[in-house]
């Protein structure tokens, strides 16, 4: 065969494999973003810890939240990834039928994570059940702790969280509450609230219960 031939058949096969590459990349793209929009309004319909906006402020805002049950376990400190991960498998074992009852038990958004000397992590309890309903878990490190009502300032990020980001947020939330005359009375938490698999529109958010008069605004 004549070298042009050659030199031809050889274009026409890389212009081919070109083509499948970009056609495999584009197909790809439109699974991956169909699954991503399907897991974002899974999350939406997710019950999730009901607040009213009390007032916002440019960097945060004041939030009063309903009262909540929620399934905690509390963990030694360790680093923030550490503890979602092994709080995260305790908690869920016990929704996904970890229990007396083998009863599942609807997943609820966000994962609060307090954070201080000891790590703790809590589910809100669907709405509809109270303590005495609950089936019993067979891990007994989880607890149940009813939330009472209460007033907190919130600030919210994106991406993924880690230590760092978790560290930063808390600190400029303090800096903007002391800017605005307002006083911590409680421990800070991180809420997180989608899984690990969400892409985009991630959120995450840190809040710490505020001395703020009811009925100011």
């Amino acid at each position: 065969m004549p070298v042009e031939q050659w030199y031809k058949l050889g274009c026409y096969y890389v212009m081919k494999t070109s083509i499948i590459i970009l056609l495999v990349l584009l197909a790809s793209a439109l699974i991956f973003m169909a699954f991503q929009w399907y897991s974002s309004q899974s999350t939406d319909k997710t019950e999730q810890y009901h607040y009213t906006v009390v007032k916002k402020f440019k960097h945060f805002e004041i939030r009063q939240y309903e009262p909540a049950l929620f399934s905690t376990i509390t963990m030694a400190e360790q680093p923030y990834r550490t503890a979602a991960s092994n709080g995260f498998r305790v908690l869920a074992g016990y929704i996904f039928g970890g229990n007396q009852n083998g009863e599942k038990i609807a997943m609820t958004s966000p994962v609060s994570m307090q954070m201080s000397d000891s790590m703790r992590m809590s589910f809100m309890v669907p709405r509809g059940y109270s303590k005495d309903d609950l089936p019993k878990p067979n891990d007994d490190r989880i607890q149940f702790e009813e939330q009472p009502a209460r007033i907190v300032a919130a600030i919210q990020f994106g991406g993924w969280a880690d230590d760092e980001k978790i560290t930063h947020y808390k600190d400029k939330l303090l800096q903007y509450m002391q800017e605005e005359g307002l006083t911590a009375i409680g421990p800070y938490n991180f809420l997180g609230y989608n899984p690990p698999y969400e892409v985009i529109n991630r959120r995450n958010e840190i809040i710490i219960e505020v001395d703020y008069p009811k009925g100011a605004s």
